[in-house]
């Protein structure tokens, strides 16, 4: 679960990691009442969405006044704000955060992610502040400093020197950077984070060091224990169809293509959308119904992959161990009669009682395109959607 930078601010503020005085504003009006708080000459307006990059899209504002301030907000608030993140459909923005400009030194880059290589949370920090790390990765991979985290210890105090020695802090700023990693950290393991990342992390000319940039996303699957989190959740930055998936606890995920996936497990809907590519068509989105998935599940999850309007065919390949193969046969039948399904659906499965289930499929009023292996599944969902697009 992700939360915008001011929600993220405020966590960092309650574990006192210094970050830039202001304010969350809905409105232009709101906005200057913001700006008024605050004891500086020079204001920063910037987009609340839930995606990096917006200054490049015009969704940050560095203003001189409060008036300027105002029209800022104007601009930004209801603007459609297109990133390198959004994609070319951008984001509507709701809101904006109204801050104090920096007198800004050096910009660095530092963040706490799980390596699930290790098992380990691991500190990444980079001097090359303000740049997307991925790029930093690809060019300048040495700049890149890391220091693993034993999760039975936790941080010790010299590791978090040893990412502020290899980031070049001033003397006069180690103490607080310190400090600060450290508090982080016991943030990011408190709130059950999978990441909390500032960029940029800034040292003022004053020798400051404070966190000019906050993001931070959560382990969904912790939530239940943060009901102060889960409440931060906003559900317009979220694709309607996976959050109407997540209440009936399918995970669901939207592409591009035009081939909607029903599987159960993460790597079998992997291979399924590699080997449609294989075949020459493309996935729509992949639905996973998890292993104990019953009749209204699928009907459920045969709702909303035909909610997308772009899906010509559906494929159904499930592995049939917890949710036996007859049971899931019942449940597609009930579906497409309930929902008056008109597209071609090929299923494959494979595991407990399938040929059973495929007696069910057979004799169904709906004519299932049944594969018995993956490669046959993709070939005949392949023609499908070609068949499709020819009528069409």
């Amino acid at each position: 679960m992700k939360i915008h930078e001011y929600q993220a601010k405020s966590l960092f503020r309650g574990y006192d990691v210094p970050t830039p005085n202001g304010e969350v504003a809905f409105t232009p009006d709101e906005a200057v009442n913001a700006a008024k708080t605050l004891t500086s000459s020079k204001y920063v307006v910037k987009a609340q969405i839930h995606a990096g990059g917006r200054g490049k899209g015009g969704g940050v504002k560095v203003v001189d006044s409060i008036e300027g301030v105002r029209e800022a907000a104007k601009q930004i608030i209801g603007m459609q704000l297109v990133t390198p993140q959004t994609g070319p459909q951008g984001r509507k923005v709701k809101s904006v955060l109204v801050e104090e400009a920096s007198a800004i030194e050096r910009e660095l880059y530092l963040s706490i992610v799980l390596d699930r290589v290790t098992s380990k949370p691991v500190i990444m920090a980079s001097t090359e502040g303000g740049m997307d790390i991925e790029e930093v990765a690809a060019t300048q991979p040495d700049k890149i400093i890391k220091e693993w985290i034993d999760p039975l210890i936790g941080i010790q105090p010299y590791q978090a020197r040893n990412v502020a020695y290899a980031l070049n802090i001033p003397e006069a700023a180690v103490k607080s950077t310190v400090s600060l990693i450290m508090k982080l950290y016991q943030l990011f393991w408190d709130k059950d984070c999978a990441l909390v990342e500032i960029n940029p992390l800034v040292i003022t000319q004053d020798q400051r060091v404070f966190a000019l940039d906050a993001k931070v996303n959560f382990d969904d699957n912790a939530l239940y224990r943060h009901p102060d989190i889960e409440k931060m959740r906003d559900l317009d930055e979220e694709d309607p169809l996976e959050v109407e998936a997540s209440k009936y606890h399918l995970n669901y995920i939207k592409l591009d293509g035009n081939v909607g996936c029903m599987v159960n497990g993460a790597g079998l809907a992997m291979a399924t959308m590699d080997i449609i590519k294989l075949y020459g068509a493309a996935p729509a989105n992949f639905l996973d119904v998890g292993g104990g998935a019953n009749a209204e599940a699928i009907e459920n999850a045969f709702r909303i992959l035909l909610s997308d309007k772009s899906v010509e065919a559906v494929l159904i390949n499930i592995f049939g161990g917890i949710l036996r193969c007859d049971l899931l046969a019942e449940g597609v039948v009930a579906a497409a009669a309930k929902l008056d399904i008109r597209l071609p659906i090929v299923i494959r499965m494979e595991g407990t009682n399938v040929e059973r289930g495929k007696e069910i499929l057979a004799k169904a009023p709906l004519k299932f395109m049944i594969a018995d292996t993956m490669q046959e599944a993709a070939e005949k969902v392949a023609h499908a959607v070609k068949s499709v697009s020819v009528v069409g």
